[in-house]
């Protein structure tokens, strides 16, 4: 989480510094404590005004004049628990592998003993010039954090990598890089989403689940050190940085991909609201209305929860969701004990604010021993980050 997080952003001259003002959106929004600098190239894309506005700090740009207190680096350097050079050029790339220190932003670099993050933005071929990537060599085994730029048309009319990441990603790699790493070495198995049940080729059963807490959960695991696996039924989310998304659409299927990725798994989180029941005849052709409605004969889905911990090692942990609209707490441990979980997060999806399709949940913890944490409102990303710290506990 990025509350109250100290962090400097540079802002280099690039076309892509426009994109740096949604990253300043972003991280404000989140509660991080930002100052912004600029170089002077910077500032012929992009207006100090822009950042003062977004950040609601002084934007910085110079060394010296009246922008900048005598030693305005060695204050921000010393303040910042993270520095972020968004988007990066060629130009301050070389300048902080070479030790060059001619502005601000290349002079507070060689001052901070803060964590950094470039994300390098340029045209391909200059990206993959061997200048460039020798740079770019050097900052990483001075242990800097280095995001790869994305591919596609560059503003130069030219195709390939050097396009700048997109802020939700540089975002995100400044949660992972502020972020305890307590996970580091355990490979999670996360859920999420809705399965689709055919009835026939354009039409399924399914339910309104949007996938949010279990993108959350992957996110958190993947910033705390762990490897993530996400197996996702259908939804519209950005999966995060750095995780295996393996896309499945049924019930079996994710099932099979369950029982693929299980083995291997310290900690199995089913967040995922799998369908309970599907159709039994799945006709091949698409069912006319002039023929009158149809009658769906259903049948269960595998119990994927279930089985999984029936087959649990005593070294795995295996953790529920209990979606209820009703008798919340006596049906979730009721599911606790029959599918062997070891923890189960259980939310009553009739109150508001707490169900599908919305950022918040209000979730009650409750452990194998009975024990029970109910917890307040909150956006499923702080929710995320408390399963995991309950989980801390009993790994």
């Amino acid at each position: 989480m990025l509350k109250n997080r100290k962090i400097v952003l540079g802002v280099t001259g690039g076309i892509s510094a426009y994109k740096a003002c949604e990253l300043v959106r972003l991280l404000v929004k989140a509660g991080a404590k930002l100052q912004v600098v600029m170089t002077e190239n910077a500032t012929q894309f992009v207006s100090p005004l822009s950042f003062e506005t977004l950040s609601q700090n002084p934007v910085h740009t110079s060394l010296f004049g009246k922008s900048s207190a005598p030693l305005i680096h060695i204050e921000l350097a010393d303040r910042a628990e993270l520095l972020v050079v968004a988007p990066a050029t060629a130009n301050i790339i070389g300048k902080m592998a070479n030790g060059i220190a001619d502005d601000l932003l290349s002079t507070l670099y060689l001052a901070t003993k803060a964590k950094v993050l470039v994300c390098p933005a340029m045209n391909v071929n200059m990206y993959e010039h061997p200048a460039v990537q020798e740079n770019l060599k050097r900052l990483k085994a001075r242990g800097v954090e280095v995001l790869e730029p994305g591919e596609g048309e560059l503003a130069c009319g030219w195709e390939g990598k050097g396009r700048l990441a997109e802020p939700e990603v540089i975002y995100d790699a400044c949660e992972y890089a502020l972020s305890p790493k307590d996970f580091l070495g355990k490979k999670f198995m996360i859920t999420a989403g809705p399965t689709r049940e055919m009835i026939d080729p354009v039409r399924f059963i399914s339910n309104r689940s949007s996938g949010k807490m279990g993108y959350a959960l992957a996110h958190s695991a993947k910033a705390r050190g762990g490897e993530v696996i996400l197996i996702s039924g259908p939804t519209s989310l950005r999966p995060p940085l750095g995780v295996k998304l393996v896309s499945v659409n049924s019930a079996e299927e994710m099932k099979q991909a369950c029982e693929k990725y299980f083995k291997q798994s310290d900690i199995i989180i089913k967040s995922a609201a799998v369908a309970d029941f599907r159709p039994g005849l799945l006709s091949e052709q698409k069912i006319k209305k002039e023929k009158g409605a149809p009658v769906l004969k259903l049948e269960k889905t595998p119990d994927i929860i279930s089985e999984l911990g029936k087959k649990k090692r005593k070294d795995q942990i295996l953790v529920g969701f209990s979606a209820e609209t009703e008798d919340l707490i006596k049906n979730a441990k009721k599911k606790l004990s029959e599918k062997n979980l070891d923890m189960i997060v259980a939310n009553d999806v009739s109150q508001k604010d707490a169900g599908f399709d919305v950022d918040t949940n209000i979730g009650t913890i409750i452990f194998r021993d009975g024990k029970t944490k109910p917890l307040d409102k909150m956006s499923k990303l702080e929710l995320s980050h408390k399963i995991l710290d309950y989980l801390k506990k009993l790994s």
